[in-house]
């Protein structure tokens, strides 16, 4: 079981440590407030009110065994700054810092950091690209500018065989999966009763000669740059 600790318990620290512990992981929340402290307690392993930037305080709670470490610290940066370097001197494995700002997240990046978070800026990117691009479905950031989307197939593609429309070639995205409507709707068994769902269809080795059909989701795999050029017709 891993074990992750928390610092800084406000709305995205309060739901990223609820949702770890729900997923199996030993979680230790920790905040200077005990209201939140209080308000988490049954639902992680521990819950300690402290102040990170006390490494004494760390040290007693034994941080330095965790796996990872988030800061999530809110407004304060420099509590975040100051709680980020005792952990790298305590040895923490690895450190995910939440920063409100690229040029923040800059900083973390110098002072140790293994990875940055900027939720806000990552779920404003997100949304931009799926109201800017109607045909895509989902978008899942793999890394600092990529992303698996999920994308309906353009008109333009329809009837045509993926080694014709070369997405690699062309569009410089990658191919992971088709998904699509496996056969007709099943007819209702009374009378009354909604016809049944037809079953979705996964092609997960798209072979250079299948064929794109109307209604197909695609997964493509590429930089955002590429993503944003794909056809949008």
């Amino acid at each position: 079981m891993r074990r992750i600790a928390v610092i800084g318990l406000g709305r995205f620290g309060m739901a990223l440590a609820r949702n770890l512990a729900r997923l199996g992981a030993q979680v230790i929340a920790v905040d200077r407030s005990m209201q939140l402290v209080n308000e988490i307690k049954d639902d992680v392993d521990l819950a300690v009110r402290l102040d990170s930037t006390d490494r004494d305080a760390l040290d007693a709670q034994d941080i330095d065994k965790v796996d990872v470490c988030i800061v999530s610290i809110g407004e304060n940066f420099e509590a975040s700054l100051l709680t980020t370097v005792i952990l790298r001197k305590l040895g923490v494995p690895r450190i995910i810092c939440r920063a409100q700002t690229t040029f923040h997240a800059e900083i973390f990046k110098q002072i140790g950091a293994d990875e940055v978070i900027q939720p806000e800026t990552s779920a404003g990117e997100q949304m931009a690209r799926r109201l800017a691009n109607p045909r895509l479905t989902d978008v899942i950031y793999l890394a600092e500018g990529y992303s698996i989307v999920e994308t309906q197939a353009p008109k333009s593609w329809w009837g045509i065989g993926l080694k014709d429309i070369g997405l690699r070639t062309k569009f410089d995205v990658n191919l992971v999966a088709i998904k699509r409507q496996a056969s007709a709707p099943e007819p209702a068994t009374d009378e009354g009763d909604a016809a049944a769902p037809p079953p979705v269809e996964v092609i997960s080795v798209p072979r250079p000669d299948d064929l794109i059909q109307e209604g197909d989701l695609l997964m493509l795999v590429g930089s955002h740059e590429a993503i944003d050029k794909l056809p949008r017709d």
